[in-house]
């Protein structure tokens, strides 16, 4: 621009210029004082080749550039509140089940708002555990539990999640937890399996029964172990969950036996727990499995 300062008026300026020469889509353009610049062919009128005059009138075109200064400033703005204004909500851990030897542990929903999911890490005593956590936001929020086996009988431990985002990276509040004493069945959950006769019709006649849909009666044996599991202060689920620590039933097969196999939970049989109220003391699995 220097070469036109002596056109230069404060607003505009508007210069005569020679063509001297057209090549590969530049143009090079003569001013009156025998002065040259480089101008795009595609913005010269039609028609003109070497030799032609033509006149560039150049002003500052102030009402588009307040326009565009406006649109930047929302456009930042609309950016700043979409991605700029709220971070990812730190993990909140919470203990879910815990028994002797393993506890299970649950975290709140993750509000990642528009931030990117990266990975959740487990962590026991500040080290990292060999735990495969969901992959996905959506896996993290539609399964929010973990169970980390292998724990010491009445310890301490400390646990907490760490959440890796494109935003960073956020830490769960340091969650203290203390295995159970042998004493203590409170960390017993039952699942129900097959047993003989499992259920008894109310009628004589259990087809009727069945068309009409009437209520049937509880199979007395599951009847009394689910007294047995009042008296100790255990509990008992209808399905496999995270929190169940043991399968009792009498005869192999139907789907809590399938998935008790397929979740390594021990399948006892009913005498199991009727030991454990009588010793009053977890008893060992092994000598009790449905063989």
């Amino acid at each position: 621009m220097q070469l036109l300062s002596s056109y230069t008026k404060p607003n505009s300026s508007k210069v005569q210029f020679t063509i001297g020469k057209i090549d590969a889509g530049m143009a090079v353009l003569l001013t009156n004082e025998n002065q040259q610049i480089e101008f795009p062919s595609i913005l010269l009128p039609q028609k003109v080749g070497v030799g032609s005059v033509v006149s560039v009138n150049v002003f500052k075109d102030v009402d588009e550039e307040a326009e565009r200064s406006v649109r930047f400033d929302e456009l930042q703005e609309a950016i700043y509140k979409i991605y700029g204004t709220n971070e990812p909500d730190p993990p909140v851990l919470k203990m879910r089940s815990i028994t002797q030897t393993f506890v299970a542990l649950e975290w709140a929903p993750l509000n990642l708002y528009q931030s990117d999911y990266k990975k959740l890490v487990l962590l026991k005593d500040n080290a990292r555990l060999p735990i495969v956590l969901p992959n996905t936001l959506n896996s993290a929020n539609s399964h929010p539990f973990v169970k980390v086996s292998g724990l010491d009988v009445d310890h301490e431990y400390t646990f907490k999640l760490v959440l890796e985002t494109s935003s960073g990276v956020y830490e769960s509040n340091d969650l203290v937890v203390r295995t159970r004493t042998l004493d203590n069945l409170k960390g017993i959950c039952v699942c129900f399996g097959n047993f003989e006769s499992a259920f008894v019709a109310q009628n004589s006649n259990e087809e009727s029964d069945q068309a009409e849909g009437s209520k049937r009666k509880e199979n007395p044996q599951i009847a009394k172990l689910k007294r047995t599991i009042d008296r100790i202060g255990a509990k008992w689920t209808e399905k496999i969950t995270v929190d169940v620590t043991h399968l009792v039933c009498t005869i192999p097969g139907g789907l809590n036996y399938e998935l008790a196999s397929v979740y390594n939970i021990p399948v006892v049989k009913p005498e199991w727990l009727y030991t454990c109220e009588s010793e009053k003391k977890l008893q060992p699995s092994l000598n009790y499995y449905l063989s």
